[in-house]
C-alpha cells in the first residue's frame, strides 16, 4: 500500500524530534482515511444495476414503466447509496414538459450483504421526441465523508414518442401529371396507358391517337380515347430552422407542424400514394452522446454533464426521405419526424437549392414554414416557375404575420394555406393545394 512508507516516515520523524503523540495522531489519520477510501471504492465496484424499459416506441398519452434492479454482490454493509436514473431535464421540467413522471427516479438505500433492491417509476409521454433513460448514477461514501464515489451504471435506454395523427377531410394534392393512379374529370391531362375507348375523328386531334384498325375496317378516321389521371402523392418539405421558427412560438408551433406532415404522408399512405421529406431539421439521434463508464468523477454534477444528450450538433446535412409508398416506408418517415428538432444550420432557401435534384416533377411540393422571408419566397417561386406543383401551408396564429408570409409568397404565385391551430388539421387540405 502506498500509505505505508508514509506512516513509517511519520513515525521516524516524530521519534526524532520527540513528537511521539503527533506523530501516533496523524498516522492514526492516514489509517483512517486509507481504509475509509478502501471501502468506497469496494462498496462501489459490488453493485450492479439492470434496468427494465416496458415500451421504446409509443404515441402521445401513452404511459411506461421504468424498474432497476440494484444488487450488492459483496459481503459488506454499505452503509449509504444514493441511486438515481437520469432523466432529461428539458422534457420533464416545466413548461411544456414532454414527459410526466410518477414515482421516483432517485432514492437512498442501505444494503445489507448480497441484498437486492428494486427501483421503480412510470413516465407518461405529453409531446413527441426522442428522450434518453438513464444511465444510473450511483453515490456511496464513508460515514465520515471524507470520500464520495460516483459510477456510472448501466446502459441508457431510448424512447421514441411518435408525433400525432390527425383524419383529414378531403386531401387533393394531385400533380397534374399524365400516367397515375387517381381518375379525374379534368381531361386536359390523359393518360396514354389507360384507352378506354375509340370515336370518330375531329379536327385538332393528334395524329398518333388514331386507332388505324378501327379506321381501316369502318373507312372512316378514328381516335382513341384515354383516361384522365393523375398521381396523387406529395414530396414534403419541413422548414425547421430556428429564424424562421422563433423561440418565442416553441415547442407548440414546430410540434404543430410535423403534426401537420404526419398527417399528411399518414392521409397519403392510407391511398396508396407516394410520399417523402425533406427538412432542414436536427436530427435528436445525432445528439446521443458515447458513454465514458470508467471515469472517475468529483461531482454528481460533472456525472450528468457526461452522461446526458448532447445539447447541440454540427449537423449540416439535410433530412432525406425519398418518394416511396408502403407501410414499411410510412413507419420510417413517422419515427423520423418524431425525432427532429429545431436547428441553426441550413436555411429553407438553401435547402432547396441544396436538395432539388431529390424533387420529383411527379410529385407536389407541400411547404410547412412558419415564417417567410423574400429570400424563402423566391426560393419556392423559382421552384414553381421550374414546373413543380408548389404550394405553401403557412403555420402561424397571428392573422398580420400570416398575412404578411401569404402575400410574399403569391407574389410569385405559390399557393398559401392557413394552419392557425390543431383543430384546423383535418380541414387544412379539404380543397386542392395546387393551382387548377
Amino acid at each position: 500500500m502506498h500509505i505505508l512508507p508514509i506512516i513509517a516516515l511519520v513515525l521516524l520523524v516524530g521519534f526524532v524530534t520527540g513528537a511521539n503523540l503527533f506523530a501516533l495522531g496523524a498516522c492514526s489519520l492516514l489509517v483512517v482515511f486509507q481504509l475509509t477510501r478502501f471501502f468506497a471504492n469496494r462498496w462501489a465496484e459490488s453493485l450492479t444495476v439492470e434496468r427494465t424499459v416496458t415500451s421504446s416506441e409509443l404515441e402521445i398519452g401513452d404511459s411506461f414503466s421504468v424498474g432497476l434492479k440494484i444488487r450488492n454482490n459483496s459481503g459488506y454493509y454499505i452503509p449509504w447509496l444514493f441511486a438515481e436514473d437520469v432523466l432529461p431535464k428539458r422534457a420533464v421540467s416545466q413548461p411544456h414538459r414532454a414527459l410526466e413522471v410518477t414515482g421516483q427516479p432517485a432514492k437512498l438505500y442501505f444494503f445489507q450483504p448480497k441484498q437486492t433492491a428494486l427501483m421503480t417509476y412510470s413516465i407518461r409521454a405529453i409531446r413527441r421526441g426522442y428522450f434518453q433513460l438513464g444511465p444510473t448514477i450511483l453515490e456511496t461514501g464513508d460515514l465520515l465523508g471524507l470520500h464520495r464515489n460516483y459510477r456510472i451504471m448501466s446502459k441508457p435506454h431510448y424512447v421514441l414518442v411518435l408525433p400525432k395523427l390527425i383524419p383529414l377531410q378531403g386531401v387533393n394534392v394531385t400533380s397534374r401529371r399524365p400516367m397515375g393512379d387517381l381518375h379525374v374529370n379534368d381531361r386536359s391531362m390523359e393518360d396514354p396507358t389507360q384507352m378506354v375507348g375509340i370515336r370518330e375523328y375531329r379536327a385538332g386531334d393528334s395524329l398518333n391517337r388514331i386507332h388505324w384498325r378501327a379506321t381501316a375496317r369502318t373507312g372512316t378516321l378514328h381516335t382513341r380515347i384515354f383516361q384522365p389521371t393523375c398521381i396523387q402523392g406529395a414530396m414534403l418539405v419541413l422548414d425547421m430552422h430556428k429564424k424562421s421558427n422563433p423561440d418565442r412560438n416553441e415547442p407548440l408551433r414546430t410540434d404543430l407542424a410535423v403534426t401537420m406532415a404526419a398527417s399528411l404522408a399518414h392521409t397519403l399512405y392510407t391511398m396508396n400514394q407516394p410520399f417523402g421529406l425533406i427538412s432542414n431539421a436536427r436530427d435528436a439521434a445525432d445528439r446521443v452522446r458515447q458513454m465514458h463508464l470508467e471515469r472517475d468523477f468529483s461531482d454528481r454534477d460533472s456525472v450528468r454533464a457526461d452522461v446526458e444528450m448532447k445539447t447541440w450538433s454540427d449537423r449540416l446535412k439535410p433530412v432525406v426521405v425519398d418518394a416511396n409508398r408502403g407501410p414499411e416506408h410510412f413507419a420510417e418517415l413517422h419515427r423520423i419526424l418524431a425525432r427532429l428538432e429545431r436547428t441553426d444550420g441550413m436555411q429553407l432557401s438553401d435547402l432547396i437549392m441544396e436538395t432539388q435534384n431529390r424533387f420529383s416533377r411527379q410529385l407536389s411540393v407541400l411547404v410547412l414554414i412558419q415564417q417567410v422571408d423574400e429570400a424563402m419566397a423566391l426560393a419556392l417561386g423559382l421552384l414553381r416557375r421550374r414546373g413543380f406543383a408548389v404550394s405553401a401551408i403557412v403555420n402561424q396564429h397571428d392573422l398580420d404575420g400570416l398575412q404578411d408570409s401569404a402575400a410574399k409568397l403569391m407574389a410569385y404565385h405559390v399557393p398559401v394555406f392557413a394552419l392557425p391551430d390543431e383543430e384546423s388539421v383535418p380541414t387544412v387540405c379539404r380543397e386542392a393545394l395546387v393551382n387548377k
